[in-house]
Formats: structure tokens, C-alpha cells, sequence
């Protein structure tokens, strides 16, 4: 275990999101930014069971663009349940900014879709559908490829790890997240 007094800032997070991610949780981060000290580093801490990752991903593009255009530290404290999309809004932080509290685990995973087609009308303009389809797919797997490899970063772990374990819910548990250089540290 860790000595938590290494970490005072954790102690009082400027910025607490708990629960689904979607946009009420962009909301809300929005005004508890707004409200957290206007210079210093900041931490935000996230306990959620998942939700939608692109919600994630535009918390996570906001804060990147906070710390490239003033140079402010944002640090990411994860806890109990870091699953999911939150894992999604955790890749958004370096390695070495990130810390998870006793008994966190974080759930990695494949994106989900579920989808009906519907093919309706003249022939010719059927494979457009199909095709609009398949493109979403896509580009939705080279999203979480994406998303994969910012997690991993600075990492001990491996993509073709992450791409092996993921179908099946990665569950990781804080000290192993540690060992494999997810996070920085536990508290």
C-alpha cells in the first residue's frame, strides 16, 4: 500500500463525476470546472460503471485542450469502478498522472453495437445503405483502436494484450493496474 499523504491533492478532488457517462456528466464536469480553482493542478476523479464513449472522449478532448493551451496538470483519481467508457476518459490522462484508491478495478472492453438494417426501396440504392453501415463499423474500430493505444501509453502492456483480453471485459484490478503501469499509484 501506499502512504496517501505522498498525494495530498487527491484527498479533495476539484472535480467529482460519478455515474453513467453521457452528456448530463459533460454537463457536469463543464460546471465543476468552472467552479475549481482557476490556476493549479486539478484532479478528477470518476467512479462509473460505463456509459457513452464519445461523452468520454469529449471530456477527456476538453481537458487535453486545457492542458495544451495553458500547460495546467490535470490528474485522473479512479473509484471503486472505472469501467467501460470511464476507462475511455481515463486513457485521456498520462500514465503518470493517473491513480486509482484500494480496490478499484477498471473494465476494459470491446465497443458494443447493436443494430437492425432495414433495406427498403430501389435496388441500386440498397448497397448505399450497406455501405453506410459498414463504414460506421469501421471507423468505430479505429476509434477504440485509438482509445487502446492512449490507455496503454507509457504501459507495460502490450496492444495485441489489450486486443486479446478486451472481447471478453478486462477486469483489472488497482494493484494490478500499478504493476502494468497503468496508473502511477494507489491510494
Amino acid at each position: 500500500m501506499t502512504d496517501a499523504s505522498r498525494y495530498p491533492l487527491l484527498a479533495r478532488p476539484h472535480v467529482n463525476l460519478n455515474g453513467s457517462v453521457d452528456h448530463a456528466m459533460v454537463a457536469d464536469f463543464r460546471s465543476q470546472l468552472a467552479a475549481a480553482p482557476a490556476e493549479g493542478t486539478l484532479v478528477v476523479a470518476l467512479s462509473t460503471l460505463g456509459g457513452d464513449p464519445e461523452a468520454a472522449r469529449l471530456i477527456g478532448d476538453e481537458i487535453r485542450l486545457i492542458r495544451d493551451y495553458t500547460g495546467r496538470e490535470f490528474l485522473f483519481l479512479g473509484k471503486v469502478a472505472v469501467y467501460s467508457a470511464g476507462a475511455t476518459l481515463m486513457a485521456h490522462f498520462p500514465a503518470e498522472k493517473r491513480f486509482l484508491t484500494r480496490g478499484t478495478r477498471i473494465m476494459v472492453h470491446e465497443r458494443q453495437l447493436t443494430t437492425d438494417i432495414h433495406l427498403s426501396g430501389p435496388l441500386k440504392s440498397l448497397p448505399a445503405t450497406l455501405k453506410a453501415k459498414l463504414n460506421e463499423i469501421e471507423e468505430s474500430i479505429r476509434i477504440e483502436e485509438e482509445g487502446f493505444r492512449d490507455l496503454i501509453a507509457g504501459s507495460n502492456i502490450s496492444f495485441d494484450e489489450v486486443e486479446k483480453r478486451a472481447p471478453a471485459n478486462w477486469y483489472i484490478e488497482a494493484e494490478e493496474a500499478r504493476e502494468l503501469g497503468l496508473v502511477l499509484d494507489i491510494i
